[in-house]
């Protein structure tokens, strides 16, 4: 078989295929045998097999598929910009994963082999045991032995499926911690962060000393922060010290205890006959 023909043949095993194919299992495409089924040799080897998949990447270059390589072998793919237009011919969304479920993924593909007990302290919570279970039935993770500490709880790992699933052909292709922070997006400010007023910044920089020229014109702008600044302005100057205030009733008092008390004139009664 030349290799033109050989790369027809791996051309149809990789379209019909349902998995990554690797080269291991790409050899079986080339075994010779004779009448009775006995192999006789590989027709093609590895190292074809590789060039040949290299030809293939390149012809389909520009086109709807692709020929990648992923951890678990090879396989032909919709390019991500077609996507939108294939999920068109199923509208059924696909399943959603919560925050708590892909942070924990994100632990144990980053800092693996971890337990349980390593992802709650990251996370600082608990880890719902239906969250391991969902990543285990995805055979995304998988247990790879237990940690030698009392209760030998057992330490997870990640999986050539979750390589695939992520077009990734080994864990030094995961991005860096510093890049995904990069990617965050910027805090969206609510009404409560929105910035303070010319004239109410210009009020409250004079009160710490500075003395701008304070727009009177400035248009009138409510928010939390902006009531803040008129309550500091508000407070300035007001009592705090109320020692010399007396309470309802105590004038009374004073004047009760500042004049003695004058005992009665005898009342005089006159003789009996």
């Amino acid at each position: 078989m030349d290799n033109a023909e050989a790369k027809k043949v791996l051309e149809a095993a990789l379209l019909c295929a349902r998995e990554p194919l690797s080269i291991h299992s790409l050899k079986k495409l080339y075994v010779e045998t004779d009448d009775q089924g006995n192999a006789l040799g590989v027709g093609v080897g590895g190292d074809t097999i590789k060039e040949l998949l290299e030809e293939l990447r390149l012809d389909w270059q520009g086109r709807g598929i692709e020929v990648v390589s992923l951890s678990s072998g090879w396989r032909f793919q919709s390019r991500p910009e077609i996507k939108m237009y294939l999920d068109r011919l199923n509208p059924e969304k696909p399943q959603k994963y919560s925050r708590a479920t892909l942070e924990t993924l994100a632990i144990i593909a980053y800092r693996q082999p971890v337990t349980r007990g390593e992802i709650e302290e990251v996370r600082g919570v608990a880890v719902n045991s239906n969250i391991t279970r969902t990543l285990l039935e995805r055979e995304w993770i998988r247990v790879v032995g237990h940690r030698d500490v009392p209760g030998r709880p057992a330490m997870f790992a990640t999986t050539k499926a979750f390589l695939d699933h992520f077009n990734l052909k080994s864990l030094d292709e995961l991005p860096a911690l510093a890049e995904l922070r990069e990617m965050e997006p910027e805090p969206a400010f609510d009404d409560d962060d929105a910035p303070v007023p010319i004239h109410l910044q210009a009020l409250a920089d004079a009160s710490l000393g500075d003395d701008p020229e304070v727009e009177e014109d400035a248009p009138e702008e409510t928010s939390f922060r902006s009531l803040l600044v008129e309550l500091d302005a508000m407070e300035d100057g007001l009592k705090t010290d109320f020692d010399d205030l007396q309470l309802p009733g105590e004038d009374d008092a004073e004047q009760a205890e500042a004049v003695p008390d004058e005992a009665p004139d005898p009342v005089e009664t006159p003789p009996r006959d």
